[in-house]
């Protein structure tokens, strides 16, 4: 019988299996930014030990960095400490830093990828729960905590437990204005925020196939939100494609050798799984979320659940209405928004601000709506400027702003206030995520963002995709 990418890579990795249980896994590609790492290395420090591989680690700074502001140092004094930290911590371990002033900076799983620093077939750890983004590029992919960061630092090992796989095959092709984040809310709606508990989610299916490399991150981005500890997509021609270039990605000879290698990571025909789930992407519609986990979500034509339809929790749901001053039967589309955020490492790279651009381009945005617009890294914020996305955006009344994590999460100057609404293209609508205590996150994808900021409240994008310029206001 045939292996899975996940059986593969995890067989290729072990170093041995713990009287845990637990599988002692080398980990090709350690990730790290300011937040989850000062602990870490104050741990080191007082063991007196080294940073195992620093040429297997890379640093850059992203979530507590202001994408306004950027003068050192920082008004906020935390925010300064922990950029001060981590460029110390990395300047006396010999870890290379994509510091503030570094045209590589960004948001940590923007700048991997883009870098050729991610890869098939590897193993990539990272403080941060996002990180199976990664994985869309057929490497098994962890988010870990504080102490993990520590040991990974200090071993270049994690012990983990062992993990089922459940294939996701979105099957034929998806509509206009529907989105890879659709794709993935409907995924989590459907599966619920605890379903991938225990395994690790494969997606398939010919609307994955046909999805760029930053789609494909999307959806593998939001693998956590829905339980899973991981989340890929297996290797093909696509993948190789993108890193064909990329700084860090092998060349010349070796780069044709690592493609042959890289398909051959791929799940096996005859691969067995834990689970297997059909979406059919024809079907999908864009998707919004009502509540306070990503799970609690409707089509933007549906209405707002009242916890009596099945599987859901009637206590739930009516603490999340109770917090977004929602009502049962209410159309999602109309709920007046105040914030329109596009950003975030879920969808803030060059691909989502195109579209995005294509949204708003000849119109406006609503007058009582404050706008955003946050490239995830250095790399995707020129890009955008010689295509002139930033012009289209500007004159639509964005703010635009240089990179980093900003309103994804409340570690930085850019935070709703008061129970403002915000259309969120991020990956989490918990309460106070954004900033504010009774803040309102509602999330979709980045077009949807930009219709709901032209429109003043959540509106259909479809409505808007074959619409002529000018036509909304």
């Amino acid at each position: 019988m045939g292996k899975t990418l996940l059986r593969k890579v995890w067989d290729l990795h072990t170093v041995r299996t713990l009287p845990t249980g637990q599988t002692q896994l080398f980990i090709g590609l350690h990730l790290i930014h300011e937040v989850t790492t000062p602990q870490a290395f104050d741990a080191l420090r007082a063991r007196g030990w080294r940073v195992a591989r620093p040429d297997r680690t890379f640093a850059t700074v992203d979530h507590i960095v202001p994408t306004r502001e950027r003068r050192r140092p920082f008004l906020d004094v935390m925010a300064e400490d922990m950029i001060a930290s981590l460029e110390r911590n990395c300047r006396d371990f010999g870890i290379p830093l994509a510091g503030l002033d570094d045209d590589r900076q960004g948001i940590v799983h923007v700048i991997g990828p883009e870098l050729g620093l991610t890869q098939p077939g590897m193993t990539i750890a990272c403080g941060d729960s996002h990180t199976s983004t990664h994985g869309a590029f057929g490497a098994v992919a962890f988010g870990i905590g504080t102490s993990q960061v520590r040991d990974v630092l200090a071993s270049q090992c994690l012990a983990l437990e062992p993990l089922r796989v459940r294939r996701i095959r979105v099957t034929g092709a998806l509509p206009a204005g529907v989105y890879a984040k659709d794709v993935v809310l409907t995924i989590i709606q459907r599966l619920g925020v605890g379903g991938g508990v225990g395994y690790a989610y494969e997606y398939a299916g010919e609307a994955i196939e046909r999805m760029s490399m930053d789609e494909r991150m999307t959806i593998c981005n939001m693998s956590i939100e829905g339980g899973a500890r991981v989340g890929y997509v297996n290797p093909d021609r696509t993948t190789a494609d993108y890193l064909e270039g990329r700084p860090f990605a092998p060349a010349g000879g070796a780069f044709d050798r690592a493609r042959a290698w890289w398909t051959s990571m791929a799940s096996d025909p005859d691969a067995a799984y834990d689970d297997d789930v059909e979406i059919r992407a024809e079907e999908l519609t864009p998707v919004v979320t009502w509540g306070v986990n990503p799970g609690q979500s409707v089509g933007v034509d549906a209405t707002i659940p009242s916890g009596r339809e099945a599987g859901m929790d009637a206590a739930a749901v009516a603490d999340a209405l109770a917090y977004m001053q929602l009502q049962p039967g209410q159309p999602i589309a109309g709920l007046r928004v105040d914030v329109a955020f596009i950003g975030s490492c879920t969808n803030s790279r060059l691909s989502d601000l195109r579209e995005a651009a294509r949204i708003v381009s000849g119109r406006r945005v609503a007058p009582h709506v404050k706008a955003l617009v946050v490239p995830g890294s250095v790399s995707v914020k020129r890009a955008a400027e010689r295509e002139g996305l930033d012009q289209i955006f500007r004159a639509a009344g964005f703010e635009w702003r240089s990179a980093g994590c900003s309103m994804c999460l409340g570690m930085n100057p850019d935070k709703l206030e008061g129970s403002q609404v915000c259309a969120t293209s991020s990956n989490r609508n918990f309460k106070g995520r954004q900033g504010s205590p009774t803040g309102r996150s509602l999330l979709m994808s980045p077009a949807m963002v930009a219709a709901a900021a032209v429109a003043g409240e959540v509106t259909d994008v479809r409505k808007l995709v074959n619409q002529p310029e000018g036509a909304a206001s």
